[in-house]
């Protein structure tokens, strides 16, 4: 039987045997975002509509997102900002904590260390790693960096109790492969990769690739389509009118 929540909604289900698409998944974070928003201005309920407008996207795509989670809204009321940002945290993984190591402590690495906004999604930096002799043993806030040969006898010690969950590699191109060697050999088995070079990694690892100079061919390549769109030049298969819309989180 399903759990229902003491509000009188249903809980969200355990969805790890359900395909959800990606660009769900990207737009979940967006939400949040937004309902963050609105609960720093005092406000307590909100409608699909207004999630959507807010969003980019339309509302019939918002409720669709969430009904692959559960069912958290009231008809004629709307949603509870506080209840469905706590259940989007369920569906993201932000209700527990995610021990992250960082491998590449230049300019990128200690900017991702310092960062506020890991700790209120429910992930720790709990690692710095470099090679660079001038780099290991400083300090980026709490945490001294160590060298990365330490890494596979940290993650393997103490029956893996210190074993990241997520790997961040913010090194140059070149190193990456080799460190994202290193991090499956500790074990890591889901990877951030922000160097600018496509991994080759053993099946059932999992890797996000972060890359500026990717999203800004993907920026120009919109741009460029709109600008037809506005001066009437409108070729097949490119959007219409109506259907770019600035920071459109996904189809």
């Amino acid at each position: 039987m399903s759990a229902i929540s003491r509000r009188g909604r249903q809980a969200t289900p355990d969805v790890r045997a359900r395909r959800i698409p990606e660009a769900t998944i990207v737009r979940l974070p967006v939400y949040q975002r937004i309902l963050s928003e609105l609960r720093r201005a005092g406000v307590t309920t909100v409608s699909s509509e207004e999630l959507a407008e807010r969003a980019g996207v339309n509302a019939a795509k918002v409720r669709k997102d969430f009904s692959l989670f559960g069912s958290f809204g009231t008809r004629g009321t709307g949603y509870d900002t506080a209840y469905l940002a706590g259940q989007i945290d369920r569906a993201l993984g932000a209700d527990r904590e995610w021990p992250i190591a960082i491998v590449g402590i230049g300019n990128l690495g200690r900017a991702l260390a310092n960062s506020d906004g890991f700790s209120s999604h429910g992930f720790r930096v709990a690692g710095l790693f470099d090679v660079d002799p001038f780099t290991v043993g400083t300090r980026v806030g709490s945490l001294t960096v160590r060298h990365l040969d330490e890494l596979v006898p940290l993650a393997h010690g103490d029956g893996g109790a210190q074993r990241p969950a997520i790997g961040v590699i913010s090194t140059p191109a070149g190193a990456a492969q080799t460190v994202a060697d290193v991090l499956v050999a500790a074990g890591v088995a889901s990877i951030v990769n922000f160097a600018p070079r496509v991994l080759h990694l053993p099946a059932g690892v999992l890797v996000r690739y972060v890359d500026l100079s990717v999203e800004l061919q993907v920026m120009s390549f919109l741009l460029s389509r709109h600008a037809g769109v506005l001066s009437g030049a409108r070729a097949p298969g490119v959007l219409g009118e109506g259907e770019l819309r600035a920071g459109r989180p996904g189809s």
